[in-house]
């Protein structure tokens, strides 16, 4: 298949956020809060079975109004921060004055990191003459995590729900995509990790392929696996 352009999803997909365990760790570190390997391990594994952990998994038994902002969060930036830091307060967190912190950190580009054959396969990609645009479900501007991974050179446009009021899968977010490019969905292929949220390009008429979302040192090379079928 070769197609003239190519939707890349975010968060799992070309960067995966730091693991629970050091994003809790660093903010505690940062307020000078001496607290055992042991019960960070095990708050970061509670906020992850909560739903707290920005890219983690969905909330559960989080009562019906933050169950509705998660579902809702990537749709602006007040949604976002309430989803989340709410999530972390009703966790139970037992250093609530942190919680602007964590939920700060997350948005930093440090955070980040690209998998192994992210800039690969983008700048592949740009040799080629294919078109890249970065379609996400967020709260956020993502735009400071590429420039610092000096991958911004690669990508023509970004195309962030919270900035359109639109999340994936609806339609709609893959077509402004396209017209970025100024090229028919057939031809613009949709690269992410979420079978429902990414899938969504598929009503558009686009190639829809699917990463797992592992962490960046159990995947080397998926993207790379992606390209070849691409180009």
């Amino acid at each position: 298949m070769r197609v003239k352009g190519c939707m890349f999803d975010f968060s799992s997909t070309l960067f995966r956020l730091e693991d629970a365990e050091s994003w809790l760790s660093g903010v505690l570190a940062g307020a000078d809060r001496e607290v055992g390997a042991d019960e960070v391990r095990r708050w970061a594994r509670r906020l992850l079975d909560f739903g707290a952990v920005p890219g983690g998994p969905e909330p559960r038994d989080a009562g019906a109004e933050l169950t509705r902002l998660w579902q809702e969060r990537d749709l602006d930036v007040v949604r976002h921060r309430a989803a989340y830091t709410g999530l972390l307060h009703a966790s139970g967190l037992p250093w609530p004055e942190l919680v602007d912190a964590l939920y700060e950190r997350h948005m930093t580009a440090p955070a980040w990191h690209p998998y192994p054959d992210t800039a690969e396969v983008l700048a592949r990609l740009r040799e080629r003459g294919v078109g890249v645009v970065v379609v996400s479900n967020i709260g956020w501007d993502l735009r400071p995590v590429f420039r610092h991974h000096g991958l911004d050179e690669y990508v023509d446009a970004y195309v962030l729900s919270f900035e359109h009021g639109i999340q994936k899968p609806d339609p709609a977010l893959f077509r402004i995509a396209c017209r970025h490019l100024g090229l028919a969905p057939a031809d613009v292929a949709m690269v992410g990790d979420d079978r429902t949220a990414d899938g969504g390009a598929a009503a558009l008429g686009s190639p829809v392929h699917f990463v797992d979302p592992l962490p960046v040192a159990d995947r080397p090379d998926a993207l790379r696996a992606v390209l070849d079928r691409l180009l």
